[in-house]
């Protein structure tokens, strides 16, 4: 068990969740205001991300027909990446879009559609769904591709999965790939088990650990440079690397990465709170405060219970698990965010909940779903095993420490920001 970690969640929760039974209104404006609170005393404020830096990159644009893998989070300021490359007079040939869409609106898993910007005209290629790999002749025409993505740093975010297949396509196709490097929130640590390679999907592509603690830039060099692509063929990339950036700096992002992160907290406990994703644990999916809370029906009688609440259909959750339904759960909005962010620094990931739900669940049984897609999250069969064993999560984690202390080693060679330890 995380003693530390989760004695300091629990004593938070006791004091701010005086009322067991109270109900999150789905409805509330308040609840889900992203990033409400006073930034300056927790965030680094100097950073610059690659985008902003435009004197480094746009000159390399001149004259080159540009391809754009982007998403909402692709702005300079309040203007988007592409109409930055658009108004310096650069021909750009199309637009990759990642899951959840180019303007970041769809569900998880949704089928993206190929479509048309109605801003720019410009053809939007989806790369979520059947196609996930820029196909030759929606890159004839570019010389470059840009990719300019915000990421959270769990190996689980899809994001990292299609950089994955950009960089094949770009190296396949001989097309230069830069990268404008962005903050990773989650890069102040590493930790949980490495993904074996017969658990491989597009939720977990690479052999690194649930957060692997490294920038989009970062982790494209790891790519290239552990030879993960097809044939271990090789990227021709350039990094626009971030200014002011280590990975001990709290780093603010300023656009929702998702329609599920809506907070720096959901983004901290997202690489803990995911893995409920493959068990039948709601993870607020449908509320105001997605992975800020969890829950199901199949706890009520669970003791340490400080909230109900019922998935409602919404922007972002058409059809969340559990929709129209009670849950009874937990609630971490209301923990100062200091304190969980170094909570998460000394500790890692938590796995205090999901052993302790498992343990109170009603219906065993019914606890990891069918599908397996609990190992998919984990990256291996041990983990679920460990949890029905009832290991505890200091255990848990014991197992898992040779492994990271490798892949540790393996990470320094292509840092390209001083480290936090």
């Amino acid at each position: 068990m995380n003693v530390l970690f989760s004695s300091i969640l629990c004593l938070l929760l006791t004091n701010a969740c005086k009322n067991r039974e109270s109900t999150i209104d789905i409805n509330s404006e308040n609840t889900a205001n992203f990033f409400s609170h006073d930034s300056s005393s927790l965030y680094a404020t100097d950073i610059l991300t690659g985008a902003d830096q435009t004197a480094l990159w746009l000159p390399l644009l001149k004259g080159k027909y540009v391809s754009c893998v982007v998403n909402q989070t692709s702005v300079i300021g309040k203007t988007h990446v592409v109409d930055s490359i658009l108004g310096s007079g650069i021909n750009v040939v199309n637009i990759f879009a990642p899951e959840h869409g180019f303007r970041g609106t769809e569900d998880a898993g949704a089928t993206i559609l190929n479509s048309k910007d109605t801003k720019t005209g410009l053809q939007v290629i989806s790369l979520y769904g059947a196609n996930k790999k820029p196909q030759w002749n929606d890159i004839a025409d570019a010389e470059i591709i840009i990719f300019d993505i915000q990421d959270v740093g769990a190996r689980f975010y899809t994001y990292i999965s299609t950089l994955h297949y950009v960089m094949e396509a770009c190296a396949e196709n001989k097309k230069q790939l830069i990268i404008l490097d962005r903050p990773n929130p989650n890069g102040f640590y590493v930790d949980g088990p490495i993904l074996q390679k017969e658990f491989s999907s597009f939720v977990g592509m690479h052999p690194v650990p649930i957060v692997h603690g490294m920038t989009i830039g970062e982790y494209a060099q790891m790519i290239n440079g552990e030879k993960w692509l097809a044939n271990g063929v090789q990227c021709d990339i350039i990094v626009i690397p971030c200014k002011n950036y280590d990975h001990k700096k709290y780093y603010e992002v300023k656009i929702p990465p998702s329609p599920n992160l809506k907070s720096m907290k959901a983004i901290y406990l997202y690489p803990s709170l995911c893995l409920f994703e493959g068990t039948n644990v709601s993870v607020g999916r449908g509320t105001a405060n997605p992975f800020e809370i969890f829950g199901s029906p199949y706890l009520s009688d669970y003791k340490n219970n400080n909230i109900t609440f019922t998935p409602k259909t919404m922007p972002g959750a058409k059809s969340p698990p559990f929709i129209n339904q009670k849950c009874y759960g937990y609630d971490y909005s209301n923990i100062d965010l200091t304190i969980m962010r170094e909570g998460f620094a000394t500790n890692g990931i938590t796995l205090y909940d999901l052993e302790n739900i498992y343990s109170s669940f009603s219906e065993k049984d019914k606890f990891f779903l069918p599908n397996n897609f609990f190992n998919k999250l984990s990256g291996n069969d041990e983990l679920m095993q460990q949890i029905k064993a009832g290991l505890n999560g200091e255990e848990i984690k014991l197992s898992w420490q040779n492994d990271i202390a490798a892949f540790k080693q393996m990470r320094k060679k292509y840092l390209l920001y001083p480290d936090f330890e």
